[in-house]
């Protein structure tokens, strides 16, 4: 006998955000109407504790078999509404999530009316679809309790030992010969003065004298397969290679600093960059008299329109360093705006100024002109050019991307903004992971940052890499990939090509090539599906006649809208 389909829905005023554009309590009234429904409750917050509450007492009052919640987005609350679901004795599968917040009372603020009507449609279409769900269970998959780390600089550094720390084992992969990344090039690190070098080398101490973690230098990755929990990785240093598994991999690769070529006159001895003065600060080789140094080169214009934060910092930074070296030399800093965000940099920013260093506010449309002994502002509030005396030009370049991201990036099968910098899944809810499972990112391979932001997030990113690999197996969503249909599937393998996630493969079977998935690395997108001219493959809770419940609903005769 086939199980009587019993939906309750319940609908969120979410404050004013949505009764406040919405017509709330009509919308409950109409739910009423829908097939199989059985049960409706507005309420107020539904994912406050009472409205948790409500929905777990009527799962088990009203013999509820299915969920519907019209509120916000899934993005944020579907996971508490399925455990909500689950707690309440029901598969947390079997609920359904309609976004009436994004989708109708924020976008249709001034449309009361038509707004309402829209969200009836949605409503709608997911009780029709909520109709068709099945319960569904987690996958599980082993997990590799050992982690990789790309990138020997600070961020990957702290990362490593964070991990190792912890009692996992790490490996730790750098290209160059040392580790250190770009502290082994500067000075000082703002704002505690503290000496590069020695931080730098501490670290490495640490890191090398660890019982967990194994260090490849001069090491280059040939290959990465598999998905979290089950990495395999491929590494070759000095020609010899090496393979090894992993259960997670934090990205640390770090970033270069934009060499200014053809910029202001640039030349690496008169006119060089703020990391050039640093070496010179390195080998006490400073004597210049008259410096000007000179913000924004090569950022915030077409070719690169970010900002890359932490350059006005590092120009205060080495502007003091030289005026407490030689108080006499004249320091010019020229500025489109200053970046000093933070009590401590606020303060540097002050010293500065007291101890001599001049800022002059310059217009990026009429830049400065760097000439031999000399160099032309036009000052904006005095309304015409000054010339300043100069024996060196410092110029502040932002930093950019890694030239191996492209490359790690298709490793990894993972996403890089406009700028090549790696992508998070999330800027909000998941800033320190990639959108693939079991990859994390920190420090400057992520955007720009400070010494004390990339270590934050180196540890950040460590935290997260703790909890996959502090679990024997790992679970994973079953809202994935399905091999429905074996005998219609040809192995073409054009779904293989196009998934982003490396989650098929194709494999010979007695019935031939045929796809095979990869549930626990499936993050359920549906191109494979969408794209499988013989409809082999299909998305749990999202299958063809779910979509085509939903289509045929929307397509009601004498509906609301």
């Amino acid at each position: 006998m086939a199980e009587e389909i019993r939906i309750g829905v319940f609908v969120c005023d979410c404050g004013s955000n949505i009764a406040g554009y919405l017509k709330v309590s009509e919308l409950a009234e109409y739910a009423k109407t829908l097939p199989n429904v059985v049960y409706v409750k507005e309420n107020l917050y539904t994912c406050s504790e009472s409205g948790i509450n409500e929905i777990k007492a009527a799962v088990k009052e009203q013999d509820l078999n299915r969920v519907v919640v019209a509120s916000c987005t899934p993005r944020t609350h579907e996971p508490l509404f399925r455990e909500t679901c689950a707690e309440g004795g029901l598969n947390p599968y079997l609920f359904e999530m309609v976004n009436i917040r994004d989708q109708c009372s924020w976008v249709h603020m001034q449309e009361k009316e038509e707004g309402t009507a829209k969200a009836k449609d949605l409503i709608r279409m997911g009780v029709a679809k909520a109709s068709l769900l099945q319960p569904q269970e987690p996958i599980e998959s082993p997990m590799d309790p050992r982690a990789m780390v790309i990138g020997g600089g600070i961020s990957g550094m702290t990362s490593a030992l964070a991990l190792a720390n912890r009692g996992y084992q790490v490996t730790l992969v750098e290209k160059a010969a040392e580790l250190g990344g770009l502290l082994l090039q500067l000075d000082k690190i703002g704002p505690a003065n503290a000496d590069a070098a020695s931080v730098a080398e501490k670290h490495a101490q640490q890191v090398q004298g660890h019982p967990k973690i194994k260090t490849l230098t001069a090491t280059k990755i040939d290959a990465i397969n598999g998905y979290i929990g089950n990495f395999k990785v491929t590494t070759s240093t000095n020609g010899v290679q090496e393979e090894f598994g992993v259960g997670v991999i934090v990205v640390a690769t770090g970033a270069r600093v934009l060499k200014p070529v053809g910029l202001f006159n640039y030349d690496g001895e008169k006119v060089i960059t703020q990391l050039e003065l640093e070496s010179l600060f390195k080998k006490g080789a400073f004597n210049a008299k008259n410096v000007v140094m000179i913000q924004c080169v090569g950022a915030r214009n077409e070719e690169r329109k970010y900002c890359s934060r932490i350059c006005c910092m590092v120009a205060i930074k080495n502007a003091i360093a030289i005026k407490e070296r030689s108080p006499d030399t004249g320091v010019h800093i020229l500025y489109r705006d200053i970046q000093a965000y933070g009590t401590e940099n606020e303060e540097l920013y002050q010293y500065a100024k007291q101890l001599g260093v001049r800022f002059l506010k310059y217009d990026q449309a009429k830049p400065p002109k760097v000439e031999e002994g000399r160099v032309t502002v036009y000052h904006h509030l005095l309304g015409r050019d000054l010339e300043l005396p100069v024996d060196l030009v410092v110029l502040s370049t932002p930093l950019i991307a890694g030239e191996d991201n492209e490359t790690i990036s298709r490793l990894l099968r993972v996403s890089l903004d406009e700028n090549k910098f790696f992508l998070e899944g999330h800027v909000k809810l998941k800033p320190l992971d990639f959108a693939n499972d079991g990859i994390y990112l920190c420090g400057n391979a992520h955007y720009p940052a400070t010494v004390r932001e990339a270590i934050s997030q180196a540890l950040g990113a460590a935290s997260r890499a703790s909890i996959p690999l502090s679990r024997d197996v790992m679970t994973v969503e079953p809202i994935v990939s399905t091999l429905v249909d074996e005998d219609a599937c040809r192995g073409c393998g054009l779904c293989v090509a196009l998934c982003p996630y490396g989650a098929l493969e194709i494999v010979r079977t007695e019935k031939g090539r045929k796809v095979k998935v990869i549930p626990v690395a499936c993050k359920g997108c549906g191109v494979c599906a969408a794209t499988c001219y013989q409809h082999a493959l299909t998305i749990n809770s999202y299958t063809d006649e779910q979509i085509g419940q939903q289509i045929e609903a929307f397509l009601e005769t004498g509906t609301e809208g």
